[in-house]
């Protein structure tokens, strides 16, 4: 799609790497760093929750659309280099761009109008969280979803653990510990997507959204999604991840052989610790609000910004690209209940408060 001029025509104030524009009744956030598959960085998620918030209570917008420049896809995630770089230097900046980036995530899970999401192309970490909580999010042929941070030793968060919690059976285990890119049609099994729409037809519907109103725009739209994999895998996916042991998981994947025994070796090639405390979150996160659950994804968060394996996982990923991550501890034998207990313990008076204006909106 072609990027829309910086100055959006009721005044608001658009950086360039997110642009905002008015067209007629439509609000349209262009996240605007394509070469970078539009990753979020702190000033993004700043100038979002800005212009979010004034336009929630502005008459003249009906519906909000975000969408990503470029032909890559919607967004990547989170900007890990800068967070690899903060790291080295204590984290301050990543706990203080997590805070912004949840109180986004919590205010469009609230938000009081139509909050369509264009997921087409990847659609990764926390680009999930600025789309999935929406209300009006359409996949296509070519989105390729995921939540991929135990590669990087780290844990699904921005909310993803509690939308994986709440997908049918185990697929979403199956997806947190994996890490595996997602089809438009296995989003929808998963619950992490409304609609299927052609990435031809985008444009197009865009327009429409101008005037019309979500709901009836997209109906013209929508089209029978094709076949889920994770469907056709379901029988062994819910026999397999029912534990809450990770090592149990592994062996029965193992057992099972075929597509279940690649996701075994899958699994053992991420970070152990990161595999054992995500597999944690998402238990304990059922039957919490997200805003309960992002402030569980915080505190864990900020643990494994002082442990080791985050670190190493960017850097074998994306600083050296050498891919041969070394973990401390190795294997998920060696990582024991109380290390991964130790994740989820409070916080004090550095926990989230996500109380505040952006997400009094529902």
């Amino acid at each position: 799609m072609a990027d829309l001029p910086e100055d959006s025509p009721d005044g608001a104030q658009a950086s360039a790497e997110v642009l905002f524009q008015r067209r007629g009744h439509l609000g349209v956030i262009t996240l605007n760093r394509p070469r970078a598959v539009n990753a979020l960085t702190a000033g993004m998620v700043a100038a979002m929750l800005e212009q979010l918030t004034a336009w929630a209570d502005d008459d003249g917008v009906a519906t909000v659309l975000v969408r990503g420049a470029g032909e890559r896809g919607l967004c990547a995630g989170g900007d890990i280099v800068a967070i690899y770089q903060d790291m080295l230097t204590g984290g301050a900046q990543t706990a203080a761009f997590w805070q912004s980036e949840y109180r986004l995530n919590a205010m469009i899970s609230a938000y009081p109008k139509p909050y369509v999401a264009f997921m087409d192309g990847l659609v990764l970490g926390g680009g999930v969280g600025i789309s999935a909580h929406g209300s009006v999010r359409i996949v296509t042929g070519r989105t390729r979803m995921g939540m991929p941070e135990t590669t990087i030793g780290f844990v699904p968060d921005v909310g993803g653990t509690w939308l994986l919690a709440k997908s049918p059976g185990e697929a979403g285990t199956h997806a947190a510990l994996t890490g595996a890119h997602l089809s438009g049609a296995d989003a929808l099994f998963l619950g992490l997507a409304d609609h299927y729409i052609p990435s031809e037809r985008l444009p197009e519907l865009a327009a429409e959204l101008e005037s019309e109103t979500a709901g009836a725009a997209v109906a013209r739209f929508v089209q029978t999604p094709p076949a889920s994999a994770l469907v056709e895998q379901r029988k062994w996916i819910d026999t397999c991840y029912a534990s809450s042991d990770a090592e149990d998981i592994v062996r029965r994947l193992r057992d099972s052989g075929g597509e279940a025994a690649e996701a075994a070796r899958t699994i053992e090639e991420k970070s152990p610790t990161a595999v054992k405390v995500a597999l944690e979150s998402l238990r304990r996160v059922k039957g919490l609000t997200l805003e309960e659950a992002l402030a569980q994804e915080y505190r864990v968060g900020l643990r494994f910004l002082a442990a080791p394996d985050f670190r190493e996982g960017i850097r074998a990923q994306v600083v050296h690209k050498d891919r041969s991550p070394q973990w401390k501890p190795a294997t998920l034998r060696e990582v024991q209940t109380e290390d991964v207990e130790r994740f989820f313990a409070p916080l004090g008076d550095r926990e989230l408060n996500l109380r505040s204006k952006e997400t009094d909106h529902a």
